[in-house]
């Protein structure tokens, strides 16, 4: 099994500190990652080598937690332990900073685009979830402050075609948000893990949604519109969100990311028993009780905690992960048939 996800290269991301975050840009060619040394670097591929393009070091106080791309990749946001989000513009090999959003109260833990590239979400130690509008200008402004988590919001992310957007916090739940009447709220609530949430990731439809915890499982929820033929209740015209699987039994710590690839369906997991797993779905399985098989398992994928996997979103089963250990890998992914 382990023969599936090989390694292909592994590099020092973020010498003497931990690397907590990688994020491929929309090309799939870069690759931005993010650590406790304050950077942000740029990698990009020279033959079967990955080389530092640009180190982005001027922007942050404190760890720089995660990064993201925007949609057409000229963007790169930036969210940091010191409270702020950063905006840089990508001109050729350069790398400027534009602006720097403040409101939140303490630690940004996440920063997430629309897919229309017009919106931003952050969200922070403070419980809270801003939604941020992005004119022509490059100009950002807050148009909403969500409090729906009584705890620690540690992700957000964006369904893959529509407005409507994901968080998962240290309050054991996922919330679903949608714009109306010119601001954000709440719409869903989803409950069943039993300690923090700590990342999200939809699947190229948007109609699930993974969650991974502290609790060592994976959730995979599905969304049921209203006079759906299951018979699954809904409020009024909201659609419901239903747990329809669970992963358990595979991890042995906290699971700390999870990333589905929206080329071949695969998931992949992030854990703090160093190690990273892939699962594929049973194409034969009901879709309303999906069964996933682990496929893939690397024990010591890294030396520590595994804090981040990344699908590349052009090339299938490109993987890359990074670790506590200050270092980023990147695999090839080739399931057994």
């Amino acid at each position: 099994m382990k023969d599936t996800l090989k390694l292909l290269t592994k590099f020092s991301g973020h010498p003497d500190s931990r690397c907590w975050f990688v994020a491929w840009d929309p090309k799939g060619t870069l690759l931005a990652s993010s650590g406790g040394d304050r950077a942000i670097r740029i990698w990009g591929r020279e033959g079967d080598t990955w080389v530092c393009k640009s180190v982005l070091e001027d922007g942050h106080q404190r760890t720089v937690r995660k990064v993201a791309w925007s949609p057409c990749g000229t963007y790169l946001a930036s969210a940091s332990f010191d409270a702020t989000t950063c905006i840089w513009r990508k001109k050729e090999d350069e790398f400027e900073c534009l602006t720097t959003l403040e409101g939140h109260e303490n630690e940004v833990k996440c920063v997430a685009w629309a897919p229309s590239g017009n919106l931003l979400a952050t969200c922070s130690r403070d419980k809270s979830v801003w939604v941020w509008e992005v004119d022509e200008e490059d100009e950002y402004e807050c148009v909403s402050v969500v409090n729906s988590h009584t705890q620690d919001v540690k992700h957000v992310v964006w369904h893959p075609n529509q407005e409507v957007l994901a968080s998962a916090s240290y309050d054991n739940s996922v919330k679903l948000y949608q714009e109306e009447d010119d601001d954000w709220v709440c719409r869903a609530t989803l409950e069943g893990h039993e300690s923090t949430v700590w990342s999200l990731a939809f699947d190229q439809s948007g109609g699930r949604l993974a969650s991974c915890s502290d609790d060592r499982t994976v959730r995979i929820w599905k969304e049921y519109r209203p006079g759906n033929q299951q018979g699954v209740e809904c409020n009024g015209t909201d659609p419901t969100w239903k747990c329809v699987c669970t992963l358990s039994g595979f991890h042995s710590r906290t699971v700390y990311d999870i990333s589905w690839c929206h080329l071949t369906g695969a998931l992949a997991t992030a854990c703090g028993d160093d190690a990273i797993r892939v699962f594929e779905e049973d194409a034969t399985s009901d879709p309303h009780q999906p069964i996933f098989s682990l496929t893939a398992h690397v024990p010591k994928a890294h030396g520590q905690d595994v804090n981040c996997v990344a699908w590349n979103p052009k090339e299938a089963g490109l993987l890359a992960s990074c670790s506590d250990d200050g270092e980023i890998a990147i695999w090839s992914y080739q399931p057994q048939l």
